[in-house]
């Protein structure tokens, strides 16, 4: 392989001639080699183009950079953002906790490429941008990776997380409406209980992912606030006057989406409590989804020695062994992601109490999991409500007979004939296996028509 040399502050370095990286992201490439597939996401290189040509306008406005210097890293960015230069970026999440390897990664893949495209060499000694004193200047890694952070989780919130979630809920609201009027029989404690119908069950998992939905919402002003301008400690070292706001303003500009200047830099750089609060939401989800999940695999477990009540897609052969088996994939799949999205809220959390005086450094980590988080959430939300919720139908046979086979029933006459009675209705019908109507009319307590028109699983609804 060819090489060329590059130099830091710390001396020579070789670098594969074909690479645009300079020398610190060769160090960081040769000493944190860990983990097989653990690269930084590409939200925050993404996130990062964003902020560097946000960054190069603001300095030139203010007068600290020249059109030229701006010109050349805002088309380096652009390019960036097509996508053009994803294999540039190898470093991984384990790296220093402040991210500064990666910051410098884009700084210089930035300033070659830009020297490139002004018709340098990459192996020129001298070179049109700087790393540092042109793509990072008036930043510093402690207030840009966080600002990455929160520009990429905004952003795949907004556009990919919400719409799937809204999605998902959208489909639970049509079914809701469609079997509004199938009663079943309700279950407490795995056990019997009063009836309701189908549509009233999925209308309480129509009012989780809605709650869900507005508690991920009310994370997004903290989390739409911007270290960016704190620079190393928060006090704005080496910024021009008016930097903070313009930046974050530009950065709005450049995403169609509001963000702000953190009110707070010291905050911003030494916390993470956005990330974590907006996870904290996002978990909420999962557990909730966990739940439904759970619900629709019993409902529809069997086909004939389960409950069976409702029935789901076929997608795929079930076992290996067992000829004609079908199993609840798309729930095993979605409850997976569930537990993977609380293993991710543990270390958020965890890594969120990383902060130390002036810096937080867990922020990769954090990253990454978090983006994880709302891929794999957003995906399965997707492939969930395709794949299962919108085929799901009622299996009225045994809807009826499960329902008309309840000893619950008996709770409607409470007020009629009192608990007691009750109780000793059901614990004669369970004991002798017959109905409550054999065992009401046996002790004399209700004629036939009686019983038939108080016990009437409609009414037992409030529909």
């Amino acid at each position: 392989m060819k090489y060329r040399t590059e130099k830091d502050t710390m001396g020579e370095v070789k670098v594969p001639y074909d690479k645009m990286w300079g020398a610190q992201t060769e160090r960081s490439r040769r000493n944190f080699k860990i983990g097989d597939e653990s690269s930084m996401p590409k939200e925050i290189i993404y996130a990062f183009a964003i902020l560097k040509k946000a960054a190069a306008h603001t300095n030139f406005e203010l007068g600290v950079l020249s059109k030229e210097k701006k010109d050349a890293i805002s088309t380096v960015c652009d390019e960036i953002l097509e996508k053009k230069y994803d294999e540039q970026f190898p470093l991984v999440i384990w790296q220093t906790g402040s991210g500064t390897q990666s910051n410098m990664n884009v700084n210089e893949v930035i300033a070659n490429v830009a020297h490139i495209n002004n018709g340098g060499n990459i192996d020129d000694n001298e070179k049109i941008i700087h790393p540092n004193d042109d793509v990072n200047k008036s930043q510093s890694s402690n207030d840009t990776f966080p600002t990455a952070m929160h520009i990429a989780a905004v952003k795949e919130i907004k556009q990919n997380l919400l719409p799937s979630l809204i999605y998902l809920k959208s489909e639970f609201e049509k079914k809701s409406k469609l079997y509004n009027d199938i009663i079943k029989i309700g279950r407490t404690h795995l056990m019997d209980a009063t009836p309701l119908s189908i549509g009233q069950e999925f209308s309480g998992y129509v009012a989780q992912l809605d709650f869900g939905i507005k508690a991920i919402e009310n994370t997004i002003p903290h989390l739409s606030e911007l270290a960016i301008g704190g620079t190393a400690v928060g006090t704005g070292l080496n910024t021009p006057e008016g930097y903070q706001e313009l930046v974050a303003e530009k950065i709005s500009k450049f995403t169609n989406l509001k963000f702000s200047s953190a009110k707070n830099k010291f905050e911003a750089l030494s916390a993470n409590d956005a990330m974590v609060e907006s996870h904290g939401a996002i978990k909420q989800v999962a557990v909730s989804l966990n739940k439904i999940a759970n619900d629709i695999r019993l409902s529809a477990s069997g086909p004939r020695c389960g409950i069976g009540e409702l029935n789901i897609p076929a997608n795929e052969p079930g076992s290996s062994i067992m000829p004609g088996k079908v199993n609840p994939t798309q729930i095993e799949a979605i409850t997976m992601v569930c537990s993977q999205i609380i293993g991710n809220d543990v270390t958020i959390s965890n890594s969120g109490m990383q902060g130390h005086l002036q810096l937080n450094v867990f922020k990769p980590v954090i990253a990454a999991n978090f983006l994880q988080s709302v891929k794999i959430l957003t995906d399965a939300c997707i492939s969930f409500g395709k794949n299962c919720i919108e085929g799901i139908t009622p299996n009225l046979n045994q809807i009826e007979y499960n329902l008309n086979n309840s000893l619950m029933l008996i709770t409607c006459l409470n007020n009629k004939l009192g608990y007691e009675k009750c109780a000793e209705i059901a614990k004669n019908a369970f004991k002798n296996n017959t109905t409550l109507k054999e065992e009401i009319v046996k002790l004399n307590y209700l004629s036939e028509d009686e019983y038939d028109k108080l016990v009437d699983p409609n009414n037992m609804c409030n529909l």
